[in-house]
């Protein structure tokens, strides 16, 4: 599946593409408890959580690191409102959020910048929250073991990189991914994955069992090429290691993150507001640039030079992303990571 380019080229002026959001009566001794990332890629959000606080008297944005399923467990164990007002999901969590009702369905008409985010991407929200970012899997290498920079998927298999090519365990949204793209490029589909184990099979690939750990076998030379995340590659080539990222033909794979209101939240007004302004040009601008690289979700945005080498930077770049149908590959995940673990064991 392609993004629908439709509309992604058109500029977008109107007023209600920046941070001007609905006016809220009065947030007086309101907390807003928002369940973000941890360490750096928190700081977009801590961004917008002091906006909204100086332009809201007496509100207060607390931010929760976590990815704990025992958040999910607090959400679901509530008896009436929720100890938590929002929270970001992958597109797989974001399936499973959606069919076990702990995250609500997004009213459009509250939310003024949702008309601005790409249409492809709405699409894939099923109408729960809003598109928020999405990072990229493409091809990362070390140039000083690779002679002749990739330029497409098919490009793994050249003899040049023979046994120096690293791929993720399935137990990653990068090592399914990497299944599906695979499958998808030699005839395949999410459902029907044949043709990529085959051919991953093929490669005699060094496995990682996360995506860091892969990432950071690269850049000791344990493996020479990989599929990996932008923004692994990009932390990498900052600290001046000789990786580079490429996005290959005929696109990478976006994955995409949701920004959504839980069920029993007190606040719908107030999360409306946050979902606002993750989806405004302001901060998607921000986000997208070093040393975050997230992908942006809205038109007409522009991204910074730095992120260009890592992220679509034109309508046909974003029109030629590859996506996944999780709801086909969450169904079996169990049994593809096993299969993984039993193939590729080291």
């Amino acid at each position: 599946m392609t993004i629908n380019r439709r509309t992604f080229g058109k500029t977008i002026l109107a007023a209600g593409a920046g941070l001007a959001m609905p006016s809220i009566a009065r947030a007086q001794s309101k907390e807003l408890v928002i369940i973000s990332y941890g360490g750096q890629l928190q700081e977009p959000h801590r961004w917008l959580a002091d906006k909204l606080e100086q332009e809201e008297s007496g509100l207060t944005i607390r931010l929760i690191a976590s990815e704990s399923q025992d958040i999910v467990a607090q959400i679901k164990a509530a008896q009436g409102y929720s100890p938590y007002d929002a929270m970001p999901n992958g597109e797989p969590p974001h399936l499973i959020a959606i069919d076990e009702g702990y995250i609500q369905k997004a009213d459009p008409s509250q939310i003024p910048n949702y008309d601005n985010v790409v249409p492809g991407f709405i699409e894939k929200s099923q109408g729960y929250g809003v598109p928020a970012t999405y990072s990229l899997i493409g091809i990362a290498y070390n140039e000083e073991m690779i002679e002749t920079p990739p330029t497409s998927w098919e490009d793994l298999w050249n003899e040049e990189y023979k046994d120096m090519v690293g791929i993720c365990r399935t137990s990653s949204n990068l090592g399914l991914g990497t299944l599906a793209v695979t499958a998808k490029i030699f005839g395949g589909s999410e459902t029907n994955l044949e043709p990529g184990w085959e051919k991953l099979q093929e490669l005699n690939p060094i496995a990682g069992r996360s995506p860091s750990a892969l990432a950071q076998m690269l850049e000791r030379g344990e493996v020479g090429i990989a599929p990996l995340w932008n923004n692994d590659a990009a932390v990498a080539a900052q600290k001046g290691l000789p990786i580079k990222f490429v996005k290959p033909n005929p696109g990478p794979v976006a994955i995409l993150s949701f920004m959504s209101a839980i069920t029993g939240t007190r606040y719908p007004e107030l999360v409306n507001q946050w979902m606002n302004g993750v989806i405004s040009k302001e901060y998607q601008q921000m986000a997208a640039a070093a040393p975050y690289y997230f992908g942006v979700t809205v038109e007409g945005v522009e991204v910074p030079e730095e992120a260009k080498p890592y992220t679509p930077a034109s309508p046909e770049e974003v029109a030629n992303l590859q996506t996944v149908e999780w709801k086909e590959i969450v169904k079996v995940r169990p049994q593809l990571v096993e299969r993984f673990d039993r193939t590729f064991a080291s």
